[in-house]
């Protein structure tokens, strides 16, 4: 289908003209993310339904959504005929179990990042969602964080000349080790493995492939036993990229820090709408969040103005989703992209193990259907 024709439909579709088939989800999990991202946006999805939940917080579920059925066992809803797309969000070491099943039994998958603990099992998952022709995505949704979208306006039109230095941090002040299985040793956990999908996924949105990872991991908080703390370096040549989180960080840190040759951005504050997501659950405000503002300076003039921040849209990964699903676009986060994250974020767990300097694995094929 040519562009001019998926904008037609597109068109048709959001002026009510076009009947689409409506897709019946279930959501696999209902925990912080299950509760606070998937079930919100998918019920304020046109074109979705949310029909069943595996859990086993029934009391919880019903509570918040009264007209959703409730199972225990995730095989009731790989066996449930009526249910077209499987959402999981399960903790990180279940993801490939889960959708390995659910794309067995026919199901069309989304998977809560990160994709996979390891690359070799993104590779299997890939392979066999070509196998099945079926859509597989990724739940990468800081690629519609607002802050974000700015900054890839601003690169996109050169606004800060050539980037030769880009900082990403998510800094946090938790001091106190939570039980958790993010929090306990095991395949995918820990903070690199929370937080460090969503900023290498916006790196390689921006910058595409790094031709290695240095990086260091550490546990630094009393008590800690997975590491809480992770600095890695992404080595394009000329352009360096720091991506930086931590749960030892008290001070209000920038967001992004981005020098280019005729112009530095600086943004402080994170995206709202985490914060809205949680607020709308426990009808209360969001008003005690950091104010979000960013800082172009002038390299010539050394004069500082501030710029605007675009309003972000998680929503757009279950419209696009949708839009895919109904053969009128394009798969929002396919899984050739997700893959490529899960190389960097398993390479940079190995650099910091062996401390050094470590190349992608990833093969001719990968890279190319990565730029695609």
């Amino acid at each position: 289908m040519n562009p001019r024709s998926l904008r037609k439909l597109r068109y048709l579709y959001t002026r009510g003209t076009l009947r689409c088939h409506v897709i019946r989800v279930a959501l696999i999990g209902y925990g912080y993310a299950g509760r606070t991202f998937h079930a919100p946006l998918i019920r304020a999805t046109h074109g979705l339904e949310l029909v069943l939940v595996n859990s086993r917080n029934a009391q919880q579920v019903h509570a918040d959504l009264p007209d959703v059925a409730v199972v225990s066992s995730a095989t009731d809803v790989y066996v449930n005929p009526s249910v077209d797309l499987v959402v999981i969000a399960t903790p990180n070491d279940t993801h490939v179990a889960i959708a390995t099943a659910a794309i067995r039994a026919g199901k069309h998958v989304v998977v809560e990042k990160p994709f996979a603990p390891t690359l070799g099992e993104a590779r299997d998952l890939m392979a066999l969602a070509h196998r099945t022709g079926r859509v597989l995505a990724v739940f990468h949704n800081r690629r519609w964080d607002g802050d974000f979208l700015a900054l890839r306006d601003l690169i996109s039109r050169s606004v800060l000349g050539d980037v030769t230095h880009f900082e990403s941090h998510f800094d946090r002040y938790r001091p106190q080790v939570r039980v958790r299985w993010r929090e306990q040793p095991g395949a995918g956990s820990g903070l690199w493995y929370d937080l460090g999908p969503h900023l290498v996924d916006q790196s390689l949105q921006l910058f595409g492939l790094p031709n290695c990872v240095l990086a260091s991991l550490a546990a630094q908080r009393p008590g800690a036993q997975t590491d809480d703390w992770a600095h890695v370096l992404l080595d394009y040549g000329r352009l360096q990229v720091i991506l930086h989180v931590s749960l030892l960080v008290a001070a209000r840190l920038p967001r992004f820090i981005v020098h280019g040759q005729i112009a530095s951005w600086v943004k402080y504050g994170f995206d709202p709408q985490e914060r809205q997501l949680v607020a709308a659950l426990r009808r209360g405000d969001d008003s005690g969040g950091e104010r979000e503002h960013a800082m172009y300076i002038d390299a010539v003039t050394d004069s500082q103005n501030e710029t605007p921040i675009r309003h972000g849209d998680y929503g757009q990964f279950y419209s696009q989703l949708r839009d895919a699903l109904n053969g009128a676009g394009p798969n929002p986060v396919p899984p050739s992209q997700a893959l490529a994250v899960t190389a960097v974020v398993e390479t940079a767990v190995r650099s910091s193990a062996e401390r050094r300097a470590v190349p992608l694995p990833l093969t001719v094929s990968e890279a190319r259907d990565f730029a695609m």
